[in-house]
């Protein structure tokens, strides 16, 4: 009897305390911003203006957003928009709708951490053998000759910026909660050859990416590098470095070396930052065609915002990421006559070769489409909201 009454006392103080959060967050702008995404986009394979149920990686973004709306606020509505989402998509034999795993695309694998979330909260077996078919791919995935993930297989001999925070992040995470240690220590590998390979001494940012080969029109002869310096995937990178802690251990020899690359990048990013944004090609604010550009600057805040929290930045980096967010919310962010918020100015897409062929020029990344409400800057916009608190 005593055992049930403490049972129900527990329940009713978790409502209480659940209640709670949910009522320290209301009317923030990272609830409001969330509420206007589901409200602009009901299902969550529609996030980034998707037009068909997709395993894409701007849909995984956007549920990362979610899920962390749901345990910061203990708000079911979020966790059962991701949930529905990933039901939908997996089998019970764990087969990922219309995923190609002979496409050797990184980007695949960014979604995976979705799986993980729902597979810890629900234990269902499906999630779990549909992360092992992610595995597999990392297993078989092509490499560089130093050992570096291809970005896809179209794209040979390659390791861009992107890839990183698409892989990982979830092989860290994964290697972490099913001890597989090895996992972390190529996640570890991963990012160290990057930081190798695309880092920049002179500017202290990373170039957008690597072609060990020196084949693509892109590729300077001598180092290999793509040409300019593309926001997004700067902001991709900070992401990665900030989020891929969360699962290296303390003794790990590669965690003080991530921290540092995450130090070096914080101490040189304001340079380039303008009433709070930074631009589309980043170490160009005051070049003709240039725009602020809201992807960059919302994965900057999220990724200060969450380094300054977890102590990898000391505390006077948060007014980094509160210019930002004053930044976004006086320029680029609208509220709608429905009470819905608008992000602005999102960079649709960008990248390098494929067909027609992207040269990675300065001219290339200004003429790409600028759409609002992309789930590459929604998503951490929501994330870098909550860390900040807002």
């Amino acid at each position: 009897m005593k055992q049930k009454k403490f049972v129900s006392v527990l329940i009713v103080l978790l409502c209480a305390v659940s209640g709670m959060l949910a009522q320290s967050f209301e009317g923030s702008y990272a609830r409001r911003f969330a509420d206007s995404e589901m409200s602009r986009f009901p299902e969550a394979w529609q996030l980034d203006h998707g037009k068909r149920l997709y395993f894409g990686y701007s849909q995984g973004v956007g549920c990362m957003a979610m899920l962390r709306m749901w345990k910061a606020t203990g708000d079911d509505t979020y966790y059962n928009y991701v949930h529905q989402w990933a039901d939908s998509l997996i089998n019970e034999q764990g087969e990922i709708h219309l995923y190609t795993p002979e496409t050797y695309n990184i980007d695949f694998i960014n979604s995976g951490k979705v799986l993980l979330a729902i597979y810890e909260a629900t234990g269902e077996a499906k999630y779990k053998r549909a992360i092992e078919r992610l595995i597999k791919q990392l297993r078989n995935h092509p490499r560089t000759h130093v050992g570096g993930y291809w970005h896809k297989l179209c794209y040979p001999h390659q390791m861009w910026l992107d890839g990183i925070y698409m892989g990982s992040p979830f092989m860290a995470q994964y290697g972490k909660e099913f001890d597989k240690p090895e996992w972390i220590d190529e996640a570890v590998k991963q990012i160290t050859l990057c930081h190798t390979y695309t880092y920049d001494k002179d500017t202290g940012l990373y170039h957008h990416a690597w072609d060990e080969s020196r084949n693509q029109r892109w590729a300077n002869k001598e180092t290999g590098t793509s040409p300019n310096f593309w926001g997004r995937s700067i902001g991709w990178w900070f992401m990665a470095l900030v989020d891929v802690l969360d699962f290296i251990p303390e003794e790990h020899e590669g965690r003080e070396r991530i921290i540092g690359y995450i130090q070096g990048l914080a101490d040189v990013l304001p340079r380039y930052q303008r009433d709070g944004l930074w631009y589309q090609v980043i170490d160009c604010p005051e070049r003709e065609g240039n725009y602020p550009e809201a992807s960059v600057t919302t994965q900057c805040m999220y990724a200060y915002a969450k380094a300054v929290n977890k102590g990898y930045l000391d505390k006077r980096y948060r007014k980094v990421a509160m210019r930002a967010f004053k930044g976004l919310k006086e320029q680029l962010l609208v509220e709608n006559a429905d009470g819905t918020l608008t992000l602005t100015r999102c960079c649709q897409v960008g990248g390098l070769g494929g067909n027609p062929y992207r040269d990675g020029s300065y001219e290339y990344y200004i003429g790409e489409k600028i759409r609002d409400n992309d789930a590459k800057a929604t998503g951490p916009f929501i994330m870098g909201c909550l860390e900040l608190g807002m």
